[in-house]
């Protein structure tokens, strides 16, 4: 294979990059010597290897046994999980028109070449039989849980089906890959067409940073000298809070939740409407009576019934927190000689007054000390004092964007473990939001592979040389990744379908929203929270201002996601034909549930991308809270201990949650961590929400 590769060449005539071996540190990607012009080509010869091998597993002569089957699958589609982490990379983080357009063929390809695989029958059949007879085949417990999830994949996938049954199911997927991938070509169209500029007059509350990045935001678009609002949460987000100019607050407010929105080109509702019904007809031919049915089944939660119970069961306190909160807002709004009805682009501004009022605290006044730089620096150092990695940024390794940076990750002993990239500046050709992915996986089938992690964020940039100031939800959300990032890079197992963050939807957002706990640790705080300015360290008066205001605004934030948790569920539970005109259902389900009119959606469906652009948070997206259930206990473990570093407790955390990746059973895994299953209550005690309205 490696002779076949080095002789492809590209248009150009060069050896393709993507088709040799890499010669950089690590064997990272070469990201300068790749254009788009070799990923076609590249994807054609991984699509020709990958089907090579499959074939030589289905048609082996041997009697199936876990090696030539399942070991060898595992084994199979290098070069194409290769090319495709580099490209999906870049399609994510930095896109161009060019890439954008192969996306579309990509997606439509991609399905092409899975659907054969995972509708093979005889393939099936054989790991069907050592699934079957999985009890003597004294495999390992990684073994063991490779088999069940390899034969659980490939059922869910229709491979048992007839031959008309897999033809549709083959026909759906293909549309439903290139139907998540418009929704997101659209969403990411209406991100970067939509602009609001800043004149002197128009920066009445707002502060000198929010302006340095509104500048920088511009200098990004070409905008030398010119200030800018976009439509990045980031920007949008503390623009809302500070601005004293009502009627441009309401101007961002309504462009930011009409994204995908607009009755434009890029107008997402049809293809909501598509995407459901192609959904629900999958989830029938597979035998289940609707799309949640089929995809809660493989979770922890198991049934839209459970999901809705964990919903519902915090819907009611944070109703009725966020409605005692509006009616505070509204008199506040009339105490200043206000005389409107508080809307929802008011909420974030006048909950900021009420903040300061009930909790001396703004987010202004400890963003100078919440330096981007100090807070990477926070959550390297919380890692390495839990778990022994330590993190020395690396200046020799390819990156896609001048703004990447790289650290190398050494274990206790000194030895490699990772390499870690952070993303963290807002940019055009960035689509909007956070995450964490890889461009490689951790495992050990064929050698040490250390892992090749990223996280990716849209946090303003600072001007004129000034650093990125975060608010607390900017720090919070960099803990957040950088969670998800320890689950890869703390990943030891041997097989890559298990690697990392290779687990339940419902689990998997367990490492990173139990990091955020150490965020907000006064100790943390103390050594990291320093002003970009003159380095004095946050006053002890202003950290216990921050602590108190934590659990401030939690009906509001608890609404707008449960809302958006709900609708998630509601599009996937009932029939398709009751979502045909998606913003009438919208406005049906908000007005079922008591959504309070000053309140959007986190997430409203036509710029849903967790479910919609692509399916991983497809009736999944309450998976953040149902994990929240779990960090909010989790982190009890550390307390009960009495050191949020307490050595034996990190230990289990390593080893049963962060280092296990896919290997085990996420209940096993938290029950061996915690010792007992989670205690539900911690999470609403955490938001503050078993407390009265008034108390709070």
């Amino acid at each position: 294979m490696a002779d076949t590769q080095e002789m492809t060449a590209t248009p150009r005539g060069q050896v393709n990059p993507l088709l040799r071996a890499w010669q950089t540190p690590f064997e990272t990607p070469p990201f300068a010597d790749i254009a788009p012009e070799h990923f076609l080509p590249a994807f054609e010869q991984a699509f020709a290897d990958h089907a090579a091998e499959i074939a030589a597993i289905t048609h082996d002569p041997s009697a199936p046994d876990f090696a030539n089957t399942i070991t060898a699958l595992e084994r199979s589609g290098k070069l194409l999980s290769r090319v495709s982490a580099v490209f999906h990379d870049l399609v994510s983080a930095h896109s161009n028109p060019a890439l954008l357009e192969i996306d579309k063929e990509v997606s439509l390809r991609m399905a092409r070449h899975w659907n054969p695989i995972m509708m093979n029958a005889v393939l099936f059949g054989r790991i069907a039989l050592l699934h079957d007879n999985r009890a003597a085949l004294a495999l390992t417990p990684e073994q063991l849980r490779l088999l069940e999830r390899t034969y659980t994949r490939f059922h869910r996938s229709g491979a048992g089906l007839d031959e008309a049954a897999k033809a549709r199911m083959a026909e759906i997927n293909e549309r439903l890959a290139h139907l998540g991938t418009t929704f997101g070509h659209h969403l990411l169209g209406d991100e970067q067409d939509w602009f609001m500029e800043l004149g002197e007059a128009d920066r009445d509350g707002l502060s000198d940073s929010f302006v340095a990045a509104a500048k920088s935001a511009a200098e990004e678009r070409g905008m030398a000298g010119k200030a800018i609002v976009t439509l990045s949460r980031s920007s949008v987000e503390p623009f809302l809070k500070t601005s004293n100019r009502r009627e441009l607050r309401e101007k961002v407010y309504k462009a930011f939740i009409a994204r995908g929105d607009n009755n434009n080109a890029n107008d997402n509702s049809e293809i909501i409407v598509e995407i459901l019904k192609l959904r629900e007809e999958s989830a029938r031919l597979l035998g289940y009576p609707t799309f949640a049915a089929y995809r809660l089944e493989d979770s922890m939660a198991k049934t839209p019934q459970a999901v809705r119970s964990l919903l519902e069961r915090v819907w009611k306190p944070a109703r009725a927190r966020a409605l005692a909160d509006r009616d505070a807002l509204q008199e506040l709004v009339a105490e200043e000689g206000g005389n409107f009805a508080l809307a929802p682009w008011d909420w974030r501004y006048y909950s900021e007054k009420l903040r300061q009022r009930r909790a001396n605290f703004d987010d202004a006044a400890i963003k100078p000390y919440l330096a981007l730089d100090h807070m990477i620096e926070a959550a390297f150092d919380c890692a390495t004092r839990l778990f022994g990695v330590t993190f020395a940024e690396r200046k020799d390794i390819p990156v896609w964007h001048p703004d990447v940076r790289v650290w190398e990750v050494k274990d206790a002993a000194g030895k490699h473990k990772a390499l870690f990239y952070g993303d963290y500046f807002a940019r055009p050709s960035k689509r909007s939001g956070a995450w964490m992915t890889s461009l490689r996986d951790q495992q050990k089938l064929d050698g040490d592979i250390a892992p090749l992690i990223i996280n990716v964020c849209n946090f303003s940039k600072g001007a004129d040389g000034e650093p990125s100031l975060l608010s607390p939800d900017d720090a919070r959300t960099l803990f957040h990744e950088f969670g998800h990032g320890l689950h890869g890079m703390l990943s030891d197992v041997t097989y890559p379908s298990l690697s990392g963050t290779s687990v339940f939807t419902d689990f998997v957002e367990l490492p990173s929203q139990l990091y955020e706990h150490w965020q907000e640790q006064p100790q943390v705080l103390r050594q990291f929270a320093r002003h970009y300015q003159t380095g004095e360290p946050l006053p002890d008066d202003l950290l216990k201002r921050f602590i108190a205001a934590r659990k401030f605004n939690q009906g509001f934030a608890t609404v707008e996601f449960v809302s958006s948790a709900l609708i998630d569920l509601e599009f996937h539970t009932q029939p398709a034909s009751a979502s045909r005109d998606v913003r009438a259902f919208e406005r049906a389900e908000l007005e079922k549930i008591g959504m309070p009119a000053e309140i959007s959606l986190r997430h409203r469906p036509q710029q849903f991308g967790h479910i919609f652009s692509g399916d991983h948070y497809a009736s999944g997206y309450y998976s953040y809270m149902w994990s929240e259930v779990m960090d909010a206990d989790a982190f009890g473990a550390f307390e009960e201990a009495g050191d949020i570093f307490d050595s034996a407790v990190a230990k289990r955390l390593h080893d049963d949650i962060y280092s296990s990746g896919g290997s085990r059973d996420p209940e096993d895994a938290y029950v061996a961590f915690r010792g007992r299953e989670p205690e539900p209550d911690a999470l609403l005690r955490r938001r503050g929400l078993l407390e009265t309205p008034e108390a709070a």
